[in-house]
């Protein structure tokens, strides 16, 4: 008998120790701690993480490291390879292609990176609403986003720039439009898992209202995969904004973006003998969204219980 109770006295210290440590918000940093070590273990998510941070800094502090104008034409200094005057050599003409690349980066980020939080806030405020209270609602905006995920989102893209026009704003706008399905799905269906814990069931009876309920208490524990599609997100508008632009449906051609650059290479005698104009893009392009999704991958596999092994 002394022993089954120096038992339950031993359970109700652990007990009280996991409350004391819940109620100082200890186990939640632990938990953060644990996901922030995952990722640093993971070199791929590294790797991204500095790679993704020169090219930013680079673009936000690029009047610190260039000396050309990304706009300026110098008709003296057309199709330059590179040296010392110009590391990366001019274009047709005569704007220096590093300082393209650098500040082109800028507006590049912006697209890729607005569109994805964008696209996110919509699609996560609609999932969470839609996801907790069901019903016709939810039947609305899932049908709607089913049916702008039923066509090639290149295809709405170009069809909504023929309608409103081609500018950064516009752009931004259609990414959002086209963009925000995925996302409302995700958040709804992981408002329909989480909705009938037994937490949730206790704020209900405590009669707390379903903003309340869904965007204070539940939303949180759904960040790890809204984070990992805001990064995926930002990858692809990135790329669709390149290919718009080197179609000449992007940007306007007057504002330096990564797309721009490569529409001024086109002609198949520049891409044969003006590798600077392209390849240095490329390259900085691929690195871009190669690191992104590295990022990606590392959120992933250290908020997803499933992908932790």
């Amino acid at each position: 008998m002394n022993d089954i109770k120096k038992k339950n006295t031993r359970l109700d210290r652990s007990f009280d120790k996991i409350r004391a440590r819940e109620e100082a918000g200890l186990l939640k940093q632990s938990k953060m701690n644990r996901q922030l070590r995952k990722i640093l273990n993971n070199r791929l998510a590294v790797g991204g993480f500095v790679i993704f941070s020169l090219i930013l800094l680079a673009s936000i502090f690029a009047p610190l490291i260039c000396q050309y104008d990304p706009l300026a034409i110098d008709l003296k200094a057309v199709l330059q390879a590179p040296s010392a005057d110009h590391i990366l050599g001019t274009d047709r003409v005569g704007r220096d292609v590093f300082a393209r690349i650098v500040y082109g980066g800028r507006i590049s980020i912006l697209v890729g990176l607005g569109s994805a939080l964008g696209a996110a806030l919509v699609g996560v405020s609609l999932g969470c609403y839609a996801g907790y209270k069901g019903g016709l609602i939810d039947g609305l905006f899932l049908r709607l986003s089913e049916i702008f995920m039923a066509f090639p989102q290149i295809i709405l893209v170009l069809l909504l720039v023929s309608i409103l026009g081609q500018s950064l704003i516009n752009l931004i706008v259609i990414f959002i439009i086209t963009g925000w399905g995925p996302m409302y799905r995700m958040t709804r269906a992981r408002m329909l898992s989480l909705r009938e814990e037994e937490y949730v069931q206790a704020l209900k009876a405590f009669g707390l209202g379903t903003a309340t309920i869904t965007y204070k208490h539940i939303l949180p524990n759904a960040l790890g995969p809204v984070m990992v599609n805001i990064t995926l997100s930002t990858a692809m508008f990135i790329l669709q904004e390149a290919a718009l632009s080197f179609l000449g449906l992007g940007v306007p051609l007057n504002i330096a973006t990564w797309g721009n650059i490569l529409n001024a290479a086109q002609e198949l005698r520049i891409l044969q003998e003006s590798w600077w104009m392209w390849l240095p893009v490329g390259i900085v392009i691929s690195l871009f969204v190669l690191s992104v999704n590295f990022i990606g991958d590392g959120l992933r596999d250290s908020t997803d219980p499933s992908q932790q092994g």
